[in-house]
């Protein structure tokens, strides 16, 4: 009997990558050299952002996306950290809104000018203070306006409610650095990954974990939650240290679904998801290709279509939301590829090949648009909605009315779970670090001096006493 291989109809089967002209990629980027595990890269509708080399401080330039070629080495910089910058992330409903984490232990909240930067800008909307250490992660909330998570490598997880601008919630269960931070559709739960091996589902308004996985034969590394399939799929490395991947039970972790091997190579795997056509996409950093499956709830539940080959290799990929595709190409998603040899952003887009013009409803079906579902009170009260949808033929190019309003912050404590997070703010430069050395220090010689003069009066009494 000769072998077959299953055959399985699919409507993506045929996808494939092509990569922008070089008249429509960005040229002349001093990509950052920082070796943390993050794409370093952003981009919405309007503008792209990319976390650049730089002296003294952290900085990020941010692009229309409109505005291909070679950029100038003087062009703009949002440069207002004290520290290298960490994460970037556009917010979800306000297109000109950004925000950012640092080495210097802050979040900070940026507003871009329509058009874009036409000099640097140093003063952000809101410093959000409360880490003890620096700051590797943030994510917006997927439903929610003004509600944004932050993780530190003080091993917490503080939710911020920027319409006041102060820290509401902290999540304190980790008992290592926090490498990935993923929400289900409508941001009811929250999936981390951490250093310490284990895969948590959490119910982040309280803290509480739900769900934890320690398994032993499948290391975890980045994790993401597959739209409303309640499957968890993580990637990670094997028992073997090969490149891996496993899907799980979002209700039952306690062994996976599936687990797949990759490669050999040792480069960390990037998960993206898309939702609207269930598609799973996996780059490597320092790879130049993109591997591309479909998922289903029944068997084999991972179904391999293609990869996307490239000689350049990947330092992070930034992904542009769905309202910001050319639904005439039949392009279902968009890959902006950070070369850093070259100083090269590279636009890459898969698409459905059709050879009809019309508007493909079977591949664009309503998508999460950039209107929250909650307020921030609302979600912070315990309400849950699923995003408000758009529909891509009529909608994508509807204007935003949102307005973006930052609060007027008065210098108070920030107090979560009952401890005061700013009650001892870090110190931002070398400079106030060595101030604050200097100045314990002095209280400790106080203190000593202090101890030993009241020995000495004790003694004294003893002696008194006996005689």
């Amino acid at each position: 009997m000769s072998w077959r291989p299953t055959y399985r109809s699919s409507k993506f089967r045929n996808v494939y990558g092509k990569v922008a002209n070089r008249e429509h990629c960005f040229e002349g980027i001093p990509v950052t050299k920082n070796v943390h595990d993050n794409h370093f890269c952003a981009v919405n509708a309007k503008f792209l952002a990319i976390v650049t080399e730089s002296a003294g401080g952290g900085s990020f330039v941010v692009i229309p996306v409109t505005q291909f070629g070679r950029i100038d080495p003087h062009y703009p910089k949002v440069c207002g950290h004290h520290g290298n910058v960490l994460d970037i992330k556009w917010n979800p409903f306000h297109d000109n809104i950004i925000a950012s984490c640092s080495e210097d232990s802050s979040v900070r909240i940026w507003e871009i000018p329509d058009g874009g930067l036409r000099r640097n800008l140093t003063e952000s909307v809101l410093e959000l203070y409360g880490h003890s250490r620096r700051v590797g992660l943030i994510e917006w909330h997927p439903t929610t306006s003004g509600i944004l998570f932050s993780a530190g490598y003080d091993y917490k997880i503080l939710i911020w409610n920027l319409e006041i601008g102060e820290p509401v919630k902290m999540i304190d269960c980790h008992t290592d650095v926090i490498l990935c931070m993923s929400f289900n559709t409508e941001g009811s739960l929250l999936a981390t990954s951490c250093k310490d091996k284990k895969l948590r589902v959490i119910e982040p308004r309280s803290g509480k974990v739900l769900q934890e996985a320690n398994f032993k034969n499948h290391k975890v590394n980045r994790v993401v939650f597959l739209g409303n399939m309640k499957r968890l799929l993580t990637t990670g490395v094997s028992r073997w240290n090969t490149r891996q991947i496993a899907l799980w039970d979002q209700e039952d972790l306690s062994i996976p679904i599936i687990e797949e091997e990759i490669d050999g190579l040792s480069g960390l795997l990037f998960p993206f998801y898309d939702a609207d056509t269930r598609m799973l996409y996996l780059a490597g950093k320092g790879d130049g290709n993109i591997r591309y499956y479909e998922i289903t709830l029944e068997k084999p539940y991972l179904q391999y279509l293609m990869e996307f080959r490239s000689p350049a290799p990947q330092k992070g990929l930034g992904v542009m939301p769905k309202h910001g595709l050319d639904v005439g190409a039949c392009e279902v998603f968009r890959f902006y590829k950070l070369v850093t040899l070259k100083g090269l952003i590279e636009p890459v887009s898969m698409i459905v090949p059709r050879r009809s013009e019309t508007y493909q409803e079977d591949i664009y079906p309503m998508t999460p648009g950039t209107e929250p579902a909650l307020s921030a009170d609302e979600w912070l009260s315990g309400i849950n909605r699923g995003p408000v949808l758009m529909s891509l033929k009529e909608g994508y190019n509807r204007p935003n009315k949102l307005v973006f309003k930052a609060p007027v912050k008065e210098k108070k404590g920030g107090v979560v779970n009952g401890i005061d997070l700013l009650e001892n703010v870090p110190p931002r430069t070398e400079n106030e670090l060595l101030r604050m050395f200097f100045k314990q220090q002095e209280e400790l010689r106080r203190l000593k001096d202090e101890l030993t003069q009241k020995d000495i009066k004790i003694r004294q009494l003893e002696l008194d006493e006996r005689c």
